[in-house]
């Protein structure tokens, strides 16, 4: 999606350690218009996808889950990190590290939002090493239900999250954005002009 790499370009800032701040577009503050350009863009890429329910994690996977789920029509589901006194009955836990808080986070999701034999749809704003969504994909597979795609904002190819994904569970992903490198304070973006270029 070109007009994130463009605002990715100008307003990205690289921390190094491998974290990307990008809180003027995602993590913090969001820009309505550009989540709606990004949640068109992602259900463009699974419509002919069968789809009864979008999972994510909280808080950054909420707003672009939330974004697919209105153009495609679907719920959207959010693995808490917290378990409310709310949430009674059976409940999915995994854990995945943060990547830019340290630690392990917990992930939880009531068995009453997610059910056997239902096609689900992982969305998420970064993939880096894939262990959070790993986390959320082994979820799916507690629950007896079938994991049909991933889609993210922001890919760190270099971090290998697609391949350890993959290798687990063979679904499509699609990526917004592509970050190849990001060395000193440079971020290196896969521009999809050029791509489109080289394809023709």
């Amino acid at each position: 999606m070109q007009e994130l790499i463009e605002r990715i370009r100008s307003e990205g800032v690289n921390l190094g350690g491998g974290i990307l701040k990008v809180d003027s577009l995602i993590n913090h503050q969001l820009d309505p218009q550009l989540m709606l350009g990004m949640g068109t863009a992602i259900a463009e890429r699974f419509a002919d996808v069968p789809i009864d329910r979008i999972l994510t994690a909280e808080i950054s996977g909420i707003a672009p889950a939330l974004m697919v789920g209105i153009e495609l029509g679907i719920p959207v589901v959010y693995a808490r990190k917290k378990k409310p006194i709310t949430m009674a009955g059976p409940v999915y836990l995994e854990t995945a590290p943060s990547h830019t808080k340290g630690g392990e986070t917990l992930l939880l999701v009531s068995a009453e939002f997610l059910r056997a034999g239902e096609n689900v749809l992982i969305i998420d704003d970064f993939l880096a090493s894939g262990r959070t969504l790993l986390a959320l994909a082994r979820i799916v597979k507690s629950a007896r239900a079938n994991l049909v795609g991933v889609g993210v904002v922001v890919e760190k190819t270099f971090e290998n999250g697609r391949a350890a994904v993959q290798a687990q569970f063979d679904v499509p992903i699609h990526a917004l954005a592509t970050i190849t490198a990001m060395e000193g304070a440079a971020i290196s973006l896969l521009d999809t002009r050029q791509t489109r270029l080289e394809l023709d």
